[in-house]
C-alpha cells in the first residue's frame, strides 16, 4: 500500500499553524514579561531633569560698565560676569574716609582739653587753699582790731580797713571754689564730648565699611560654576539695585525629580535602584537611586491649590513628587541638561 502524498493546502496549514504558534509564544512571553515587569516596577514618563539655578542680581544700582559674556557660556566660579561703573562708589569711599578723620580729630580735640581743664583744677584748689589762710586771717585781725578800737587804740578808719580786707578775703575764697566747679563741670563736659567722638567714629567706620562694600558690589562675581542662560544685557545699560540680571545653572548636581501616580508609592522606598531613559538621548542607558520623597502632592505647590471643600468635587489622582538621584553623574554630564523630560522606571520588588 502506497503512503498517501501531502497536498499543497495541508503543508500551508501546516506553516499557518506554526507561524500562528511562534507568535502565541512572543505575545505570551511579551505578556508575562510586562506582567511580571509591572508586579515589580513602578514607571511614569512624568519626570524632568533639574539641576540649581542660580539668580545672578545686581547688589547696587548703576550703568553697565563692561559686559562681553555670550547666551549659554560656560563660567567658572569666581569669575567676573559684569562691571558696573564704580566712579559714584569711589566717591562714596572717599567722602567716608574724609568724615571717619574729622571725627577722629574731633576726639583728638576733646582729648586734649582733659590736661588743660586739670590744669585749671590744681590751680582753682591751690588758690582755695590760699584764700582760706587768707580768711583765717582776715577774720583775727577784724577780731583784734575791734577790741582796739572799742578801747580807743586805734582809729575807725584803721578798724574799717580791716574789716574791708576780711570781706575781700570771703569773697576771693568763694571765687576760688567756684573756679573749681567750673573747672569741674568742664571735666564732665569734655568727658561727654570724648564719648560723643568715639561714638562718632564708630559710626564713620561703619559707613566706610559700607561704601567699601558697596564697591565691591560693582562687580558682579559668578557665584557657581555652570553655564548662563539667556542674558539680554548690553554696556551702557542701567541696572537697578536687586535687579535679576540673568540665571546661572550650576553644572556640579543635577538630579530628577519623578512625579508618580499616589497609588504607586506604596512599595517605593529610599534606596531603590531606578532605570532612567532621557527623551533627548534614547540609547543611553542611565541608572539612579531613589533619594527622597515630597511631603506634599504637586497639586499643594500650585499657584491655586485644588480646594475639596467645593459643591463640583471630582476625585482625580494625585502625583507625589520623587527624586532620584543619578549614578555616575559625571560620565553623562556632557548630555545633561536642565528641563530635559525623562523616562522613569523603579524597581520596588
Amino acid at each position: 500500500m502506497e503512503p498517501e502524498e501531502q497536498t499543497p493546502s495541508s503543508s500551508k496549514k501546516v506553516v499557518r499553524l506554526s507561524i500562528i504558534g511562534v507568535i502565541a509564544i512572543f505575545v505570551v512571553y511579551f505578556a508575562f514579561t510586562k506582567i511580571t515587569h509591572a508586579l515589580t516596577h513602578e514607571s511614569t514618563d512624568n519626570a524632568q531633569l533639574e539641576s540649581n539655578a542660580v539668580p545672578v542680581l545686581s547688589r547696587v544700582s548703576g550703568y553697565i560698565d563692561d559686559f562681553k559674556l555670550l547666551d549659554y557660556q560656560q563660567v567658572q566660579k569666581g569669575d567676573t560676569l559684569v562691571v558696573i561703573d564704580d566712579s559714584e562708589y569711589v566717591l562714596a569711599v572717599k567722602q567716608a574716609e574724609a568724615d571717619l578723620l574729622a571725627a577722629k580729630a574731633e576726639l583728638s580735640s576733646a582729648e586734649a582739653q582733659i590736661p588743660t581743664i586739670g590744669s585749671d583744677q590744681d590751680v582753682a584748689a591751690a588758690g582755695i587753699s590760699v584764700e582760706e589762710v587768707t580768711l583765717k586771717q582776715a577774720k583775727r585781725d577784724v577780731a583784734r582790731d575791734e577790741s582796739l578800737f572799742k578801747e580807743g587804740s586805734i582809729t575807725q578808719r584803721q578798724y574799717e580797713r580791716s574789716q574791708s580786707a576780711y570781706q575781700t578775703a570771703v569773697q576771693m575764697l568763694a571765687s576760688s571754689k567756684s573756679k573749681l566747679r567750673q573747672a569741674g563741670t568742664q571735666t564732665g563736659n569734655a568727658n561727654a564730648q570724648i564719648q560723643r567722638a568715639k561714638a562718632n567714629i564708630a559710626a564713620r567706620e561703619i559707613a566706610l565699611a559700607k561704601a567699601k562694600l558697596n564697591l565691591s558690589y560693582t562687580k558682579i562675581i559668578a557665584p557657581a560654576s555652570g553655564k548662563l542662560g539667556k542674558t539680554n544685557l548690553k554696556s551702557g545699560q542701567y541696572v537697578q539695585g536687586g535687579q535679576q540680571l540673568f540665571s546661572l545653572v550650576s553644572n556640579d548636581n543635577y538630579w530628577i525629580v519623578a512625579n508618580f501616580k499616589e497609588t504607586q508609592i506604596e512599595h517605593m522606598k529610599v534606596g531603590q535602584q531606578a532605570d532612567i531613559v532621557i527623551d533627548g538621548y534614547p540609547d543611553h542607558k542611565i541608572t539612579g537611586t531613589v533619594s527622597g520623597f515630597s511631603d506634599a502632592t504637586g497639586a499643594k505647590f500650585s499657584l491655586l491649590p485644588p480646594d475639596n471643600s467645593t459643591g463640583n468635587f471630582v476625585k482625580v489622582t494625585q502625583r507625589v513628587p520623587v527624586t532620584i538621584q543619578i549614578n555616575k553623574a559625571e560620565t553623562v554630564k556632557g548630555m545633561l541638561k536642565a528641563g530635559l523630560s525623562a523616562d522613569i522606571d523603579v524597581k520596588v520588588k
